[in-house]
């Protein structure tokens, strides 16, 4: 199979208390690939998102700013350069208190139906 050019990413609705900026390069809408997704974030200060327990594992990499990642044992903070891995089935919730740029690569492919947030309304 010959290489497969993607020349623009689709940005995606986040969820979260603050408009948060993410574009698809690999996932389910952008190529339709279901076994893993590659995103652009773009969060603002302040931004947290409900918790969730996903059915994939997700990896995060900063390119500025930190992500702060809470689950059962504590946050971790994880600055510029750095990065995490979120196991799947375990619970976690995002954040980013003074704003940061990061790329998202979730194994298999997000889909809102497997990330299984958290019911903000009580």
């Amino acid at each position: 199979m010959a290489p497969r050019f993607i020349d623009t990413p689709t940005r995606i609705e986040a969820a979260g208390n603050l408009p948060k900026l993410i574009d698809e390069v690999v996932g389910r809408v952008n190529t339709s690939t279901e076994t893993l997704s590659l995103a652009h974030m773009r969060s603002p200060a302040g931004w947290v998102e409900p918790g969730q327990t996903p059915e994939f594992d997700e990896y995060t990499y900063v390119l500025s700013g930190e992500v702060h990642v809470e689950s059962t044992d504590g946050t971790t903070i994880v600055a510029a350069g750095s990065a995490v891995h979120t196991p799947k089935g375990e619970w976690v919730r995002y954040s980013t208190p003074n704003g940061a740029e990061y790329i998202a690569v979730c194994l298999p492919a997000f889909h809102p139906d497997t990330v299984h947030r958290d019911d903000v309304d009580g």
